[in-house]
């Protein structure tokens, strides 16, 4: 009860260091490393780059998203550091999107069936759908942007899942575009928070 009482009087100072950019450069890098292989078969897929494109996945964009989200959503309820709402939906997305890409990544290393992904893209259009109208709504249009290029990637998924050949290219292609947008996220949104600067970020 006393230790109890205790963690109910103490309070937190806000904090302006949501680890945000965590988030975005590890998703980032994980679309810079399995886009070039759906785009341009470079490297060429087999089970030695399976293993080594799976782990990549588990790591940057898994463990770094997850990370990510569970700070946010620890920050914002149990701590109540964060203040923003619309951290509210990034904690959402960081933790979803990190744990479903601790399944991509192992799937990729096992060479298990990729036409799971079909219902799984369904799911993640729904909360890429959602961060969009969040982000834009709140006034946050470089993050919208972002779910817009994820809305992008699970579509594409949706159907390169299903079979069809020229969508795996398709999804490259949105993987490489993202991850260049992420890069850019990461690098305006550590300059804003360390230096002072104003570039549009998350």
């Amino acid at each position: 009860m006393l230790h109890t009482a205790l963690l109910t009087a103490q309070t937190f100072q806000i904090s302006h260091f949501a680890p945000v950019t965590l988030g975005f450069f590890g998703l980032g890098t994980g679309y810079l490393i399995w886009g070039p292989q759906e785009l341009f078969g470079y490297p060429a897929r087999s089970p030695a780059a399976d293993r080594a494109t799976g782990w990549w996945g588990v790591w940057l964009p898994g463990f770094c998203q997850f990370v990510t989200g569970v700070i946010l959503f620890v920050g914002m309820t149990w701590f109540q550091v964060f203040k923003d709402p619309l951290l509210y939906m990034a904690a959402l997305a960081f933790s979803a999107y990190g744990i479903h890409w601790f399944a991509l990544g192992l799937n990729r290393m096992q060479g298990n069936e990729v036409r799971t992904n079909v219902g799984m893209s369904v799911a993640y259009t729904i909360i890429s759908v959602l961060g969009l109208v969040t982000f834009f709504m709140g006034g946050g249009w470089p993050v919208g942007l972002l779910f817009v290029g994820l809305t992008w990637i699970y579509v594409a998924d949706f159907f390169a899942s299903a079979g069809i050949a020229v969508a795996g290219r398709v999804l490259g292609l949105a993987h490489l575009c993202t991850g260049v947008w992420l890069m850019y996220l990461t690098f305006a949104t550590t300059l804003n928070i360390v230096s002072g600067y104003s570039l549009p970020g998350g």
